[in-house]
């Protein structure tokens, strides 16, 4: 059995938009790890294909749209498990609550739906148009707008400072 061997356009690619790639993963999972992963299998699916992928017009577009399809295939799999290494205390004052800013919007980002996540993601971090991102997310533009416009809501009620009356 002979091994395969990356044609030299797509070890080119790769060790050009590797650390692109790994970011944007990382946003749109949250997690560093499970970022590496993605891209790694993205990179993998992609490079046995590339030959034909090459020939298209945006090979770094097909590569983030695979990131995508994996990180919401992954998803759906985990079902919102999450494991943790310590069991949680009680309540926490508000005043002990000193969350960066950066963090506490990450994990704003990872309550929401995976859909409304990624679709966030692609807009603000990739600067995609509704109709990019319905084209990655395989949807109608009008569900991208409905996904952006719950996502917005959430966000903005879970950043808007409670009036005490």
């Amino acid at each position: 059995m002979s091994r395969w061997a990356a044609p030299e356009s797509f070890a080119e690619f790769v060790r050009g938009r590797h650390g692109d790639l790994l970011r944007f993963a990382h946003v749109l999972c949250g997690d560093r790890y499970l970022a590496e992963d993605l891209v790694q299998d993205a990179l993998e699916r992609v490079g046995m294909a590339w030959a034909r992928i090459e020939r298209q017009d945006n090979p770094e577009g097909y590569v983030r749209k695979t990131i995508t399809n994996r990180y919401l295939n992954q998803v759906r799999v985990m079902r919102r498990e999450r494991l943790t290494d310590s069991v949680p205390e009680g309540l926490v004052l508000q005043s002990e609550q000193s969350e960066p800013p950066d963090d506490h919007l990450r994990r704003l980002l990872s309550e929401l739906p995976r859909q409304q996540r990624a679709v966030i993601v692609l807009r603000f971090y990739l600067d995609y148009s509704e109709a990019q991102i319905a084209e990655t997310l395989g949807c109608s533009a009008g569900t991208v707008k409905s996904n952006a416009s719950r996502a917005m809501a959430k966000l903005r009620n879970a950043l808007t400072p409670e009036v005490i009356s």
